[in-house]
């Protein structure tokens, strides 16, 4: 869509989007190429002298509107992301609901886009620090939480006065293409809001030429690691600003004082909602020792009930992995783990691309999985001694989004907190959470920057220093 035109790529080229259960035809979509991303970013970029004078009350409404409609469309939405993702219809769900939410948040934050004065030592200086917006931005969003992710990628940009260039996952472009239609119906102006689609294959050299487009101001990725260094690599070569949120091990510690029955509902939802695909999911089970076996019998319990099956049906927790390749990811990471030593204690077997929730206990740094991220319905257990070896364990990675600590101490748990390593951090709640208001975004090789309310307003404008002299001004020549 560009220029709120829906238009097939210019040189009719498509590509097939399977769908991961039942090895169908879940869309076809316009394979853009190097010509289609520049004429995306050349509409972004001639619809932006308007747009960015448009005043913060008119970008609410849109917002709103948006939001709106994303909820009376949600059915579509819902239909799209299952058939592409193998998603159940609840996370679908949850999807259009955050989705819409974070529509909202960014409606209500185009008025709080401000600046300061600031003092000047000149006499007669009138200083002023002006946020103003960027430009054209940029949107990379994944598969694994489309709606959530997808508008996220481009609803603070929006409220920011910039344009945008949604570049929708391969996985999924009938979902993010979507939002596009959302964004159009909703009012927005042509050029304001565009998205383009592109084969796998063609990945590499259409982002390329988005971020190297002179009119692109700010880049924003959610996804791997792997990608994302290549993404802020890209950038840097251009002088160009990126936001990057990108792989997780999130850490859940449990001491020794915890509501153990509680802890294991949180871990139970943060390792297994939409198997495991999800940058917050809890990945690593830290358990100290004393309470270890009455966490682990209880939360095998628990995760024996979470068991896959064709998301349409919608009478199981659990729907499908994403391709035939992480199905082959994580049972490489459980056979690895159980030729080390560690005890399965339930799951771990593929159905085609169904996978139960598997639970591995005795994990240590020997295996794959202490380290790897697995992305999948898979949790892995590591008993310490101490708080410390705790801590310790919980940094030992080189991933920093998410995390959770159960204690009935808060004093103790907001200690273990302040001491992991992570942008984020949640005390008797599960390491899965969002909010659109929050400053959502992790450290080391989880990324850097703030997506969500007050925080992305730096994330997506320029900050300007603006004087307004008055009187003679007195130069040394």
């Amino acid at each position: 869509m560009i220029n709120n035109e829906e238009m097939g790529a210019s040189s009719g080229a498509t590509y097939e989007r399977i769908d991961p259960l039942t090895g169908d035809v879940a869309t076809i979509a316009s394979a853009g190429s190097v010509a289609d991303m520049t004429k995306a970013a050349n509409a972004a970029a001639a619809a932006f002298p308007d747009w960015s004078q448009t005043g913060p009350g008119e970008r609410r409404r849109l917002l709103n509107a948006a939001a709106d409609l994303l909820e009376a469309r949600s059915p579509e939405l819902i239909a799209a992301m299952t058939g592409e993702t193998g998603a159940t219809t609840q996370w679908a769900a949850i999807n259009c609901a955050l989705g819409a939410d974070i529509f909202r948040e960014a409606a209500a934050m185009t008025t709080q886009i401000s600046g300061e004065l600031v003092p000047s030592g000149i006499p007669g200086s009138l200083a002023m620090a002006v946020r103003q917006p960027a430009g054209v931005c940029v949107g990379i969003a994944p598969w694994n939480a489309p709606i959530i992710l997808g508008t996220r990628a481009v609803a603070m940009p929006l409220a920011c006065g910039n344009t945008v260039v949604l570049k929708a996952s391969e996985l999924c472009p009938k979902t993010h293409g979507l939002i596009g239609d959302v964004l159009r119906d909703a009012g927005f102006p042509p050029g304001v809001v565009n998205i383009v689609s592109n084969a796998p294959s063609d990945a590499a050299a259409v982002v390329d030429t988005l971020i190297a487009h002179p009119a692109v101001r700010r880049i924003n990725f959610t996804g791997s690691t792997r990608v994302g260094r290549l993404i802020a690599e890209a950038s840097a070569r251009h002088l160009k600003r990126c936001l990057l949120e990108l792989g997780g091990k999130a850490p859940f510690i449990v001491l020794a004082d915890a509501d153990i029955d509680e802890a294991v509902r949180a871990a139970a939802f943060g390792a297994f909602m939409n198997q495991g695909q999800i940058c917050m999911s809890t990945e690593r089970i830290i358990l100290m020792e004393e309470i270890a076996d009455e966490f682990v019998e209880k939360f095998r319990a628990k995760a024996e009930t979470l068991v896959a099956g064709n998301p349409r049906d919608g009478n199981t927790p659990l729907g499908t992995m994403i391709t035939a390749e992480a199905v082959r990811r994580v049972r490489a990471l459980v056979e690895d783990a159980a030729q080390k030593g560690a005890v399965v204690l339930c799951g771990g077997h593929a159905r085609g691309t169904l996978i139960d929730a598997t639970v591995i206990d005795h994990v240590t740094p020997a295996m794959r999985i202490y380290r790897e991220e697995s992305f999948g319905p898979l949790a892995a257990i590591i008993r310490v001694d101490s708080i410390d070896e705790a801590v310790t364990v919980a940094n030992d990675n080189e991933y920093g989004l998410s995390s959770a600590v159960f204690s009935r101490d808060i004093n103790q748990a907001l200690d273990v907190a302040k001491r992991i390593e992570t942008g984020i951090c949640h005390i008797n709640e599960a390491t899965v959470a969002d909010e659109p208001q929050m400053p959502f975004g992790g450290v080391k090789s989880s990324g850097y920057g703030r997506f969500g309310g007050r925080a992305a307003i730096d994330e997506f404008t320029e900050l300007r220093w603006i004087t307004l002299a008055s009187g003679r001004r007195n130069y040394p020549i």
